[in-house]
C-alpha cells in the first residue's frame, strides 16, 4: 500500500511502526463556533483513511483533539457575554452531533486541551532544561526556533527565508522574531491555570504534541490535517517533538486539499461560507460524502449545490441497483453466470488497487460504478432468469465497498412510508402495521384484479401507490414497489 507522504513530497510504501497497528492522529476543530464544509472535507477524508486501514485488518488507534480553549474562544465569548467555557462546551456538543450525523467514526481518545495541561507543561519544562525554549520572565514561554536544527522538515521551508517579511510585535519579549509562545501569560478576564512561569494558558501549537505524546507514544505512524495546518502549526508541532524526546513526531504526514466553492475560496465576505450542519440539513450525508470522495484528499474540491444534486439522484441509482439486486435474488432462481461473478470479483480487486493507491476514492467510486453499471445490464438481459448468487454477490460487493467508504445508502433511505398501511387496509383490507406487508398484499390483488380483467380496481391500487410518491414496476418475475428516482 502507499501512502503519500508530505513531508518528502513522495508516495511510499506504508510500514506501520509495529506490525499490524497503526497509530493516528487528527488534528481537530477550534470550538468557537459550526464548523464549515471545509473543515468537514478534512475530517471525512481521515476518516476513510481510518476504515480503509481497519478493512486491510490493521488495529487501528485514533486520536483528534478539541481545542477548547484559543483567542477565538475568547473572543466569542465576550460578544456573546458568557464564558469562554460555556462557548466550547457548546461548540464542542455540535462539533461531535455533526460529526455523527456525517458518518464520522468517533475517535478512540478524544481529548481536550483544558483537561491535559499538566501534560503541555511537563513537556514545555522538559523543552526549557534542553535549552529549546525559555522564560523571559513575563510570564510567557517561548520555543527557540533556531535551537532546532530540524525546524522546517515538515514543511520544506528554510529558516533563514522565514525572516524574510518576519513580524515583530511591540513590547515583544522574544529572543528571535520566529520563534513562537509554548505557554501565554493570562490577562485579566481570561482562562488561565497555575505554572511555574506564572498563571497562563497554553499556546496553540503545544497541545498536539503533549497530547500525541500521552496518548499515542512517538513517533506515530499518521499525522493529518489541511493543507493549511503544514505550517506553522505541523511544523511547530513536530520541532517541538523531536527536541523534547529526539524522535520524530510522526513518520507520515498527509495533508488534504483546500475546498473551494464554485471555483472560489470560501469566504463570508464573498456570501459563500457554508456550515457543515447548514449543508446536512438539506441533504442526505451519504450524498455529501459521495461528493467529496470524488476527488482524491490531496486535491482541491470544488463544492457547489449543483454538484450535490447532481449527487443526489447518483445515490438513489447506487440505491435502486443495489434494490433491484436484492430483489431479484428473492424472486429468481436462474443459472448462475459466470462472466458476471467474475466482474464483481474484478470491482473488488479494483477498489483495492485503487484505495492502495494513496486511498484514491476516485478510483474506488469509478470501479463501484462500473460494477453497477455492469449489474443493472445483467438484470436487464436476465430478466426473470437472474441467477441469486450473482444478485447476492453484486449486492453484496456494492453495498461493502461503499461501507468501506463510509457510505451507508440505508441511513437516508427512509423505506416505504407508513401510508402503505392505511391505503392497504382501505383498498384491500389489510389489517397489519407493517409497510412491506401492506405493499405485499396490494401488489397481490393488483395481480389478482389484473388477471380477473378487473381494471378499475388495479388502476385504483396503481394510482393509490404512485400518489404516495412510489413507482410500480412490472417485470418477469413479477411486480415491485420502489421509490421515484
Amino acid at each position: 500500500m502507499l501512502v503519500y507522504n508530505s513531508q518528502t513530497h513522495a508516495k511510499q510504501e506504508f510500514v506501520p511502526i509495529e506490525e499490524g497497528k497503526v497509530r493516528m492522529y487528527a488534528c481537530g476543530p477550534t470550538v468557537y463556533d459550526q464548523i464549515h464544509v471545509g473543515n468537514a472535507r478534512t475530517f471525512l477524508c481521515f476518516d476513510v483513511i481510518r476504515r480503509y486501514l481497519i478493512h486491510k485488518g490493521y488495529e487501528v488507534t485514533f486520536a483528534q483533539n478539541l481545542t477548547d480553549v484559543d483567542d477565538k474562544i475568547i473572543n466569542r465569548a465576550n460578544e456573546q457575554g458568557r464564558t469562554s467555557e460555556e462557548v466550547a462546551e457548546e461548540f464542542s456538543e455540535a462539533f461531535i452531533e455533526q460529526m455523527r450525523r456525517f458518518g464520522i467514526m468517533d475517535p478512540d481518545v478524544r481529548p481536550r486541551a483544558t483537561q491535559e495541561i499538566e501534560a503541555m507543561q511537563e513537556m514545555i519544562s522538559l523543552l526549557i532544561d534542553q535549552g529549546h525554549a525559555y522564560a523571559p520572565g513575563n510570564g510567557d514561554v517561548y520555543f527557540s526556533v533556531r535551537s532546532d536544527p530540524d525546524y522546517g522538515c515538515v514543511s520544506g521551508r528554510n529558516v533563514d527565508d522565514l525572516m524574510v517579511g518576519a513580524r515583530i510585535e511591540e513590547n515583544e519579549d522574544k529572543r528571535d522574531p520566529l520563534d513562537f509562545a509554548l505557554w501565554k501569560a493570562a490577562k485579566p478576564g481570561e482562562p488561565s491555570w497555575p505554572s511555574p512561569w506564572g498563571e497562563g494558558r497554553p499556546g496553540w501549537h503545544t497541545e498536539c504534541c503533549a497530547m500525541i505524546h500521552r496518548y499515542l507514544g512517538t513517533p506515530i505512524d499518521i499525522h493529518g490535517g489541511g493543507s493549511d495546518l503544514s505550517f506553522p502549526h505541523h511544523e511547530n508541532e513536530a520541532a517541538q517533538a523531536g527536541c523534547a524526546w529526539q524522535a520524530p513526531l510522526a513518520n507520515v504526514w498527509m495533508h488534504t486539499g483546500m475546498l473551494m466553492v464554485d471555483g472560489e475560496k470560501m469566504s463570508k465576505s464573498l456570501g459563500n461560507f457554508h456550515t457543515l450542519k447548514e449543508i446536512l440539513d438539506r441533504y442526505p450525508a451519504c450524498a455529501v460524502r459521495l461528493l467529496m470522495l470524488q476527488t482524491h484528499y490531496r486535491s482541491p474540491l470544488d463544492f457547489s449545490f449543483e454538484r450535490l444534486d447532481g449527487v443526489v439522484g447518483t445515490t438513489e441509482r447506487l440505491r435502486a441497483c443495489v434494490r433491484n439486486l436484492r430483489w431479484a435474488a428473492d424472486h429468481c432462481d436462474g443459472i448462475p453466470n459466470p462472466e458476471a461473478l467474475e466482474a464483481v470479483a474484478a470491482a473488488r480487486a479494483e477498489f483495492e488497487r485503487q484505495m492502495d493507491d494513496d486511498f484514491n476514492t476516485a478510483g474506488a467510486l469509478a470501479a463501484i460504478f462500473d460494477l453497477v453499471t455492469r449489474a443493472n445490464t445483467y438484470l436487464d438481459e436476465a430478466g426473470d432468469a437472474a441467477a441469486r448468487p450473482c444478485c447476492t454477490a453484486a449486492a453484496d460487493a456494492v453495498e461493502e465497498m461503499l461501507g468501506v467508504l463510509g457510505i451507508d445508502l440505508s441511513c437516508d433511505d427512509a423505506g416505504l412510508p407508513a401510508e402503505l398501511v392505511g391505503l392497504a387496509a382501505e383498498l384491500v383490507g389489510y389489517d397489519g402495521a407493517d409497510p412491506q406487508a401492506a405493499c405485499d398484499a396490494l401488489l397481490a390483488a393488483r395481480a389478482e384484479a389484473r388477471a380477473a380483467k378487473d381494471w378499475g380496481a388495479a388502476d385504483a391500487i396503481r394510482d393509490g401507490i404512485q400518489g404516495l410518491g412510489l413507482v410500480i414496476e412490472d417485470t418477469p418475475a413479477g411486480a415491485r414497489v420502489h421509490a421515484r428516482e
